[in-house]
């Protein structure tokens, strides 16, 4: 028998650990090629690891919550053949299984709970606890308090998803009976936060009164509602609509998308396009692209421009393509259908949904004319691009205004008035409109 060392694979450049959520297979159990040995959780998704190898598993290094550096050896499995074969130092890559809702930017100082707070307490957290912490406000000493249920205590990302829901319910006046004190409280003694010690099983929806049905929200549903809703209480809003021409682009792009389709093997859709006159909007106002720490605004340098995709399941993701002022009509088509086509298929890799500087959602793919987006925090501004439609409209000629008719688009741009004046809003969403507006129809595929 040989020993086969299994590693915990390279889940993106960013991504230096995870933690282990569970084992799918324990010490003795059986293994089949590509069979998932665990489950293991960064702070943006979820993954499965799967068995490159066939055999049967036969010691686990780490424990459920530990929290394991990239590149680690996580387990040995025994597999046929010679005694004497080296140990084979590799492992396969994850395949994504839940992606975890659309919150970029996470690594930015947050304003509550900053980075250097987890030196000044004795109790270890996993990364992706102190990101949820930090992403929900959640301060050191209320994590200290919280009571955990993982290995030696251990506070895991349900025990604080659940303290989350209760102090959600008791700021709502809900009232809440205690079910599992074991002990009265002192006259002394102040009552401390007692979650669960593992998040319940999901209810199946539930029939009420013959018609209507409860239906508890997946983990994923409920922490885009909590992201959302933060992003309400951080920033207040301002939407700043524009109404764009875009007759030009789509007579060119009826043109040439059979032809660009033969050549490259890509369908270039509107979407491209509109990331490309985003990053050039961005880069006549940069003041577009920030975030903000408290009373301090950081001016990011990179141009990285999220996408709100729709997964199957009815959730949201926002994979990010990089720099996306640095690349050509043809290469963000092909970054476009690529994240879109692994967003569906649920695998995306956790650094393809971080480090995100301004956020594009297309509100026409639903039929819709416009859209007031809410911000993705920690950034500052989100476009959301309605329908194209055919609508008269007067245009000016030599010979006078006549009416005809035109391809027209609304776009709207929400952003932090915090930061973002109507000035500095409102230029820029017309400049994005500017830019489509003035495409050139002979224009050329690959520039």
């Amino acid at each position: 028998m040989a020993q086969y060392e299994l590693l915990l694979p390279k889940m993106g450049e960013s991504v230096a650990e995870a933690t282990i959520i569970k084992w799918a297979k324990q010490p003795g159990d059986q293994i089949q090629l590509d069979d998932t040995i665990l489950e293991i959780a960064t702070d943006k998704v979820d993954s499965e690891v799967p068995s490159p190898v066939a055999g049967k598993l036969v010691k686990q290094l780490f424990a459920a919550d530990d929290v394991v550096q990239v590149g680690s050896v996580i387990a040995i499995i025994e597999t046929e053949g010679a005694q004497d074969q080296a140990p084979i130092l590799s492992a396969a890559a994850p395949v994504v299984e839940t992606p975890a809702p659309a919150i970029p930017g996470t690594d930015l100082l947050p304003t509550t709970v900053q980075t250097d707070d987890f030196k000044n307490t004795d109790r270890f957290y996993s990364p992706l606890v102190k990101s949820i912490a930090t992403q929900e406000n959640v301060s050191i000493e209320e994590l200290d308090q919280i009571k955990g249920s993982g290995a030696e205590g251990r506070l895991t990302k349900d025990d604080l998803l659940n303290y989350i829901n209760e102090k959600r319910q008791s700021s709502a006046a809900v009232p809440q009976v205690a079910t599992n004190q074991s002990q009265p409280l002192t006259q002394n003694q102040q009552p401390t936060p007692q979650p669960a010690s593992a998040e319940p099983a999901q209810p199946k929806s539930v029939s009420v009164s013959g018609g209507d049905e409860i239906i508890e929200m997946d983990r994923m549903r409920k922490l885009i509602a909590e992201h959302m809703v933060m992003s309400k209480h951080t920033s207040p809003h301002v939407t700043s609509f524009v109404e764009a021409d875009v007759t030009n682009l789509v007579k060119w792009r009826d043109k040439v998308k059979k032809t660009f389709e033969q050549r490259e093997n890509e369908k270039i859709t509107f979407t491209p396009i509109f990331i490309e006159a985003v990053s050039k909007a961005i880069k006549d106002f940069p003041m577009i692209n920030v975030t903000v720490n408290g009373t301090q605004i950081i001016k990011k340098r990179d141009i990285n421009i999220g996408m709100a995709a729709a997964l199957p399941s009815g959730n949201l993701i926002v994979p990010v393509i990089k720099n996306a002022d640095q690349l050509n009509l043809i290469g963000l088509t092909k970054a476009v259908n690529d994240l879109a086509s692994r967003a569906r298929a649920s695998k995306l890799k956790p650094d393809e949904t971080q480090n995100g500087t301004f956020t594009l959602t297309n509100v026409g793919s639903f039929g819709n004319v416009m859209g007031t987006p809410i911000i993705n925090q920690p950034q500052v501004a989100i476009l959301a691009v309605g329908a194209i439609k055919k609508k008269p409209a007067v245009l000016e000629t030599e010979f006078g205004d006549v009416i005809a008719i035109r391809h027209m688009m609304f776009l709207s741009l929400s952003y932090d008035h915090r930061v973002v004046d109507g000035a500095l809003g409102g230029s820029f969403v017309r400049r994005v409109a500017d830019y489509l507006e003035n495409w050139d129809i002979n224009r050329e595929i690959s520039s």
